[in-house]
């Protein structure tokens, strides 16, 4: 693929940022003038730009199964920052991300006025944020984390961390399991995996260079959360995830090092 396209494609991500950024300074606008700017709001908006940066990527989407008609807490493997756009325009959610995201240039000012809350590994604020995720699932508001706690090649599922799934117990709302799977040519996609020292535009030159990869996104069985123990649904929906990516239900494997970009 010529240089030239490689750079539209990327300009055109980046106009689509730019649009992101525009909204995000409208909320901020708001907030300086005390005007209320309520959840629904921001999801809505916030899947409004998703979906428009999905569109842009090269990627050609495919969704099995059905949205969930309640609001729950989605859990979902992790390959690459790209997961957080096709899953993002699917519906209206706000996503839990690791604190450092939130210092990050542009991503972190988009997502905090997109309504992601935010965890700090090791400090020990994990009531705080199990408290917030409460309270966000009881006002109807959907959300997303990666119970891996870090991205992976694809190829092996890490171990669903279930210390911060006591949330959806608290609400009294389901477990909804998502499998997102990249493959080309019909296999599992090299290229799509954000890990280890990746940075942003070398990933998307990597993206952009070659031809458009294929998405599955599963949509699987929503798990009662009601009167379970947060360890039993955090290994439920890790063998559902698994069954969906890989056929069976064996133990994950470690896989090779991995970047972290969002925490679980």
């Amino acid at each position: 693929m010529s240089r030239l396209r490689v750079y539209a494609r990327i300009a055109r991500v980046l106009l689509v940022v730019a649009l992101g950024l525009s909204m995000a300074s409208v909320f901020g606008l708001f907030e300086r003038m005390g005007i209320a700017n309520s959840m629904v709001r921001r999801q809505r908006w916030s899947r409004f730009f998703m979906t428009r940066l999905s569109n842009a990527l090269p990627f050609r989407v495919t969704v099995h199964g059905e949205l969930p008609q309640k609001p729950m807490l989605w859990v979902s493997n992790h390959v690459s920052w790209t997961d957080i756009p096709l899953l993002g325009m699917l519906t209206p959610l706000s996503f839990l991300s690791k604190a450092e995201v939130r210092t990050w240039p542009v991503a972190g000012w988009l997502a905090a006025k997109a309504g992601s809350l935010f965890i700090r590994r090791g400090s020990g604020d994990s009531q705080l944020i199990r408290k917030q995720m409460s309270r966000h699932l009881e006002q109807a508001h959907p959300l997303l984390m990666f119970p891996e706690g870090t991205t992976t090649d694809g190829r092996s599922l890490r171990t669903f961390h279930g210390r911060l799934l006591s949330a959806a117990i608290d609400a009294d709302v389901a477990l909804q399991p998502v499998a997102v799977r990249y493959l080309r040519d019909g296999q599992i996609d090299p290229l799509a995996p954000f890990i280890g020292d990746d940075d942003l535009l070398s990933h998307l030159m990597r993206l952009f260079a070659n031809d458009q990869g294929d998405v599955e996104i599963h949509l699987l069985k929503p798990i009662a959360c009601h009167g379970q123990e947060r360890a039993a649904l955090a290994f439920a929906a890790q063998q559902a995830v698994q069954k969906a990516l890989f056929g069976d239900v064996a133990q994950p494997v470690e896989p090779r090092r991995a970047g972290e970009l969002i925490a679980a």
